[in-house]
């Protein structure tokens, strides 16, 4: 059954605890494809400068590991979340190893990247660390490549005006 909100989906806590996204209802939210092995891993420090600028407001960063390109991340869950601590200093919410896209593909990239349920910022993703902003009342109101760094001006603006 094809989730309606995003609010419905669930999804599985890096560590193995379950949640759905209704817990972050209210809040802004950035959700990232992720992999450990990518030219833009590095990524995730300025993924990790964002949230730590905006952590104290009703924003959240939701990262979501997956090896749909080019095997870039192999690693099992602890692997990533060890990587990414180290690595990195990651303390925004990372979730489970999930798939992005075919026939395994995750029901919330399901709803993220389909027309029916996103008409306008719908379509595959085409690589790693592509960005979906969430509203707080939980609509698709935006959507950035992989090229777009974590600390461009239009998605720091985009974030603003959302928290508004």
């Amino acid at each position: 059954m094809k989730a309606t909100s995003l609010y419905d989906i669930s999804i599985t806590r890096i560590d193995g605890q379950a949640q759905t996204l209704k817990d972050y209802q209210g809040k802004v939210i950035l959700i990232v494809n992720t992999a450990s092995k990518c030219g833009f891993t590095k990524q995730f420090a300025d993924l990790q400068s964002l949230w730590e600028q905006h952590q104290k407001e009703d924003f959240v960063i939701l990262g979501f590991p997956a090896n749909n390109f080019m095997n870039q991340e192999p690693g099992s869950n602890e692997d990533i979340l060890q990587f990414c601590q180290l690595n990195y200093g990651v303390t925004f919410p990372m979730f489970a190893k999930i798939s992005v896209k075919g026939k395994d593909i995750h029901p919330l990239y399901e709803y993220l990247t389909s027309k029916d349920t996103n008409p306008q910022f719908g379509g595959k993703i085409s690589w790693n660390f592509n960005k979906f902003l969430v509203s707080k009342d939980g609509r698709i109101i935006n959507r950035f490549s992989t090229q777009t760094n974590p600390l461009d001006q239009e998605l720091q603006d985009a974030i603003g005006e959302a928290l508004r």
